[in-house]
């Protein structure tokens, strides 16, 4: 596994974040984490412009705690500090670039969808 974040971000400098990121929850010794890795890996390569953050979690851990982690894998995909989707646990290569994908287009929050 890759090394993770060895010191986690506050929830307003992840709120702060411009364009799209990847957070991905786990912990080096969790066998769901070291499964996924190879998909998650290769995915990711296809988008360079996402944002990775890889969040060390566990007890005592703030940030996890502010998005609801309960499993590992999490992966929350942001773009401009707001949450648009979410995997857990078993990570998917195909659902996984159908989030990156959501994330990496510009979005239009002005309500008319153009």
């Amino acid at each position: 596994m890759e090394k993770l974040t060895p010191t986690e971000p506050s929830r307003d400098e992840v709120n702060s974040l411009k364009g799209a990121t990847m957070l991905e929850f786990g912990a080096s010794w969790c066998g769901y984490c070291q499964a996924a890795q190879t998909t998650i890996t290769a995915e990711i390569a296809q988008f360079p412009t996402i944002r990775h953050l890889k969040i060390e979690d566990g007890k005592g851990r703030r940030l996890g705690r502010s998005f609801h982690v309960k499993l590992w894998p999490t992966l929350i995909f942001m773009q401009d500090g707001v949450e648009i989707q979410r995997l857990v646990r078993q990570i998917d290569a195909a659902e996984l670039k159908a989030a990156l994908s959501s994330v990496s287009l510009p979005r239009d929050f002005s309500g008319d969808g153009i």
